[in-house]
């Protein structure tokens, strides 16, 4: 008996995509899901992503589809980069725009001379304090789980490296800065240690992940283009289901 063909998605596909603002990485999953269903009839696909953004932020996700899934530990662990704006003078409990301001702060003495100095000081190996907003698993729980409770959960610093940190823009209250840096680095809690390193505060105002090791987001489709592509592989005589 001749054994039927896999289509390209289960022998196991490698998606670039380009993750909008507010949605969450599962929002993007299972809408990619969603697509491959709708369109080309795929309905017990295993379909995965190699790290994941948070709500606020936009830019590169790799999605595994098929036997690729098995590659998802290898993507997860590529160095990141990010285009950060952290807005100085003030903190949120989330350390960005997730929750309110809690407080404000004095930015009237810093210089961009003093961001640049103060950014050299976190590269290399760092030991970085996740923040109590996020998805990190203690005890066997979200620690956002914890905090939307208020419920001060204990949360222990993980070591991480920052490759490259580069200035972009200085315009007070907001700078600019480009981030080279580890699997499991948080930009939220990057921003919250900028301001205490400038003797102020500061938040997380908007970020973009730019690459995933050799992966460049320019690479990435929309869920435009993805439709576009869904099309084309339909029409393409090779492909069955």
């Amino acid at each position: 008996m001749k054994e039927e063909k896999l289509n390209i998605f289960e022998e196991g596909k490698i998606l670039l995509m380009d993750k909008p603002v507010y949605w969450t990485s599962f929002d993007l999953v299972n809408k990619v899901r969603i697509m491959l269903r709708e369109t080309l009839g795929l309905r017990k696909l295993k379909v995965g992503h190699a790290g994941t953004l948070d709500p606020l932020a936009s830019g590169l996700m790799i999605l595994c589809t098929g036997k690729a899934t098995k590659r998802i530990e290898e993507y997860s662990g590529m160095d990141k980069e990010y285009t950060s704006e952290i807005f100085l003078g003030a903190t949120t409990p989330s350390y960005d725009l997730e929750t309110e301001i809690d407080a404000t702060y004095i930015t009237a003495h810093i210089t961009e001379a003093q961001v640049r100095k103060a950014l050299e000081k976190f590269l290399g190996e760092q030991e970085q304090v996740p923040p109590v907003y996020s998805a990190k698993l203690v005890k066997g729980k979200r620690l956002y789980e914890y905090a939307r409770k208020g419920i001060n959960e204990e949360v222990k610093p993980v070591k991480i490296f920052f490759r490259e940190i580069e200035l972009l823009e200085f315009r007070m209250p907001i700078i600019k800065v480009r981030i080279l840096c580890s699997k499991g680095t948080y930009i939220r809690a990057f921003a919250r240690d900028i301001g205490k390193a400038l003797n102020s505060g500061a938040y997380l105002s908007s970020l973009t992940r730019t690459a995933i090791g050799p992966f460049r987001l320019e690479e990435a489709m929309d869920l435009e283009k993805f439709r576009n592509f869904l099309e084309q592989v339909k029409q393409e005589k090779n492909f069955s289901v």
